[in-house]
């Protein structure tokens, strides 16, 4: 995920702007248009009110459910009605807020956004205890005499599979109360990091000084300079060290969370708990870890060819992130388009032209800017308006591939939306990665297709076996340490800043090769954890990696050109919702409880290493 060598150089001195913390304006263009879902905040404020005073349209539900189908179908209506109205008022709040942390008023409609969507939570506490006290056969009955409960099947289904563990309609209620209190750790890590965290000015080797926030970081930490990647690595982490101890007050405040809800529902342990929600098998995370344990030599051996292929006898932590291949020049935003779109082809012309008017529509934010929030991601939640994207594009290849992940995700949205009726219209994280890594997957060969030169194919050969690194290894790591704080919390430990930088130190250190001399960890790098807000959506991440190993499989039809690859692939993505996220991949040919997926990407990393070798080879032949 490194810098371009192909396409020709062009400045982007308005991003420079930005990383060094000055103010700039945007142009509209790479803008997202929030006006799409709400023209104004005022036209917020009135579907807010209008949503919450929906609410009473479900008194009358109560203990009529089972009454006929009728009324079954009615009530189920105007519930998911409602949902979808509140969806959409969260969902505008929470990305006006991104776009910049530091303004309160946009910080106080998120907080309301949230309080609305706690207050339906607990309006709707009753609709699982009670369809659950309706006979099933008597549901079966209520599904053949009316056909609009058809597009309910699935949620009706799901209900039932979750009996042992939905309480009566007063616990629901209480457990729906205790949303925002149990889950405000998230929002006070989110508010610390990206807003209040005192970024400081560092002056690089060249003398450019810069304000090192996380946008920043993610560029430097790349730098082609040893010295000013040690700085970069030492000011950044230092910050985020001083506050050690609150970010992990913060996240062992959200690891109680976690175990109150998995107890209340009569869960075994935090895992259960959170893999029963979009019925995962427990064998799919546990094969996971043990076959990642399994390819750390693999590895270890990328970390070996890195050091010699940098010239470095000591390889560090800070040496992770530079390309093995010095690349030259930048993209725009236009050439990043292109290149998404160009790898996107094999989906055929109607994916390329929906890709064609999102970024028209301005779909996508595109630049850092002070106060935004850090990272990207895509929210395509609001299902009467299209998906939207979130970046900080750093004009690098890491970018261009951020687009097409993030694109994915998009078009996941986009096809099951269109596909699915709004009660299936949505779809498990399990299932979204898959989108984004295979449009990776498809960038990455789209790239090396078109290399011109060796030395060109070993900076994209690398990209692959950096693509690896961090979506597979580095995404299990994370879920390892997921796994073991939650342990420890399930079994009554009290945990502190500390003490997770102990445990999260010992899990780099291994994954890297620390004790057998691969990779040095300083100690002020082992507190890396409280950078990572996914610890914050419980065991979110192993599906990165779950998805990369199976993405992979699916990515390697399609480039193939195998018939129906594609379309069995879009298929997938169109089915949002309508089965469970296990059973779809598994129709889709990818069984994540197996080794398979996970050797195959691990054998893949290889054999990338492999031709890396006998490409430098050969060059050194010809010198």
């Amino acid at each position: 995920m490194k810098k371009h060598l192909v396409t020709r150089c062009v400045p982007f001195v308005l991003l420079l702007a930005a990383l060094t913390g000055a103010a700039i304006a945007q142009d509209e263009q790479h803008r997202w248009n929030l006006a799409d879902i709400y023209p104004n905040k005022q036209a917020w404020q009135e579907a807010k009110a209008a949503a919450a005073n929906r609410f009473a349209e479900l008194d009358p539900c109560k203990g009529k459910l089972g009454e006929s189908a009728g009324s079954l179908r009615a009530c189920l209506d105007t519930v998911f009605a409602i949902r979808k109205e509140v969806v959409r008022v969260s969902g505008y709040a929470s990305m006006l807020s991104d776009e910049d942390t530091r303004v309160d008023e946009h910080a106080q409609m998120r907080s309301e956004a949230q309080l609305l969507g706690a207050a339906f939570s607990e309006k709707t506490s009753f609709l699982r205890p009670e369809l659950l006290d309706i006979d099933k056969q008597k549901i079966e009955r209520f599904s053949v005499a009316e056909n609009g409960l058809a597009i309910y099947r699935q949620y009706l289904d799901d209900v039932a599979r979750q009996a042992p563990h939905t309480r009566s309609p007063e616990v629901e209620q209480v457990l729906a109360q205790s949303g925002p209190a149990a889950r405000s750790a998230s929002s006070i890590r989110r508010t610390l990091a990206n807003a209040e965290l005192p970024w400081p000015q560092v002056k690089l080797s060249s003398g450019e000084e810069i304000r090192l926030d996380t946008a920043a970081y993610a560029k430097y930490r790349a730098l082609p300079g040893r010295d000013d990647r040690k700085l970069v690595f030492g000011s950044f982490w230092n910050v985020w060290k001083q506050y050690e101890r609150t970010l992990g007050a913060a996240l062992y405040s959200n690891l109680q969370a976690d175990r109150f809800y998995s107890q209340a529902r009569n869960y075994p342990h935090s895992l259960g708990a959170a893999l029963a929600e979009d019925n995962i098998p427990e064998g799919v995370y546990r094969t996971l870890v043990r076959e990642t344990h399994g390819g750390l030599p693999v590895l270890h051996r990328y970390f070996k060819l890195r050091a010699d292929m940098l010239g470095v006898d000591d390889l560090a932590y800070y040496d992770v992130y530079p390309p093995l291949v010095e690349a030259t020049g930048e993209f725009s935003l236009d050439q990043a388009k292109e290149l998404a779109i160009a790898a996107a082809r094999p989906f055929g012309s109607e994916y390329v032209a929906v890709m064609k008017r999102g970024f028209a529509e301005r779909w996508v934010d595109f630049l850092p800017q002070p106060g935004k929030r850090s990272g990207a991601y895509m929210s395509g939640s609001i299902y009467d308006v299209h998906p939207f994207m979130l970046m900080n594009f750093n004009a690098d290849f890491g970018s261009v591939s951020t687009l097409a992940h993030e694109f994915g995700h998009a078009m996941h949205s986009y096809l099951a939306k269109g596909e699915q009726p709004y009660p299936t219209s949505d779809y498990a994280i399990f299932v979204a990665e898959l989108a984004s890594t295979t449009n990776q997957a498809l960038l990455q060969d789209h790239m090396l297709q078109h290399a011109e030169t060796d030395e060109e194919r070993l900076y994209y050969l690398g990209n692959d076996l950096e693509r690896i690194r961090g979506t597979f290894f580095r995404q299990v790591m994370f879920a390892e340490f997921e796994l073991k704080i939650h342990e420890l919390v399930d079994n009554g430990e009290a945990l502190t800043g500390g003490r997770f930088t102990e445990i999260y130190g010992d899990l780099l250190r291994r994954y890297h090769g620390h004790d057998q001399g691969v990779l040095t960890i300083d100690d002020l790098y082992t507190v890396e954890w409280s950078y990572i807000p996914h610890f914050y959506r419980n065991f979110y991440v192993y599906q990165y990696a779950t998805s990369i190993a199976g993405g992979s499989l699916l990515a390697a039809d399609i480039i193939a050109g195998k018939p129906g690859a594609a379309e069995r692939y879009l298929d997938l993505l169109r089915s949002g919702s309508s089965k469970y996220p296990y059973e779809l991949l598994k129709e889709a040919g990818v069984d994540l409880a197996t080794a398979k997926p996970y050797r195959s990407l691990i054998a893949h990393m290889n054999r990338v290493m492999d031709e890396i070798e006998k490409i430098r080879a050969r060059l050194d032949a010809a010198r």
